[in-house]
């Protein structure tokens, strides 16, 4: 976590939930980090003379001291949000990104949909988990094929 924010303060001055929202972002959603760990971790940082915090609008806004610039440059590697992304099949990982998508269309249709709208959304998950399920019921031809189903 620590590294993470470094990181990203390196490159600008930024709100908390601006660091929660761009680990997940280059992380490609797998990592989603929360404010029970980024608000702790700023504070260590704060404690440890690395960042600052000046109020902008009524919202926090941190940024990095000179020693905090130091610890940055110091960092070597890949960013930390990579490793996540490194462990993960790319299919895989579009499968989550497709997910994720899937769940924010059913939050708008939860919040903005009228009843008809909302029944008819319920019939269409309905049908995507059913077909789901259908695609682990398939045989493969080989270990790792593309996703065909063998005839």
């Amino acid at each position: 976590m620590r590294a993470a924010i470094l990181a990203l303060l390196a490159e600008q001055p930024r709100h908390g939930y601006e660091i929660i929202r761009e680990i997940g972002e280059r992380s490609g959603g797998l990592w989603k980090p929360s404010p029970g760990s980024i608000y702790p971790t700023l504070q260590m940082l704060a404690d440890e003379g690395l960042v600052v915090s000046r109020d902008e609008s009524g919202k926090k806004l941190f940024e990095l001291t000179e020693e905090g610039r130091t610890a940055a440059e110091q960092q070597t590697g890949t960013p930390p949000w990579e490793h996540f992304a490194d462990d993960v099949a790319p299919a895989e990982a579009e499968l989550r990104k497709s997910a994720a998508t899937l769940a924010a269309a059913v939050v708008q249709v939860m919040r903005a949909g009228s009843t008809g709208q909302q029944a008819r959304a319920v019939d269409v998950l309905n049908e995507a988990r059913r077909s789901l399920y259908s695609i682990l019921g398939e045989v493969e031809d080989e270990p790792g094929a593309s996703g065909e189903a063998a005839e």
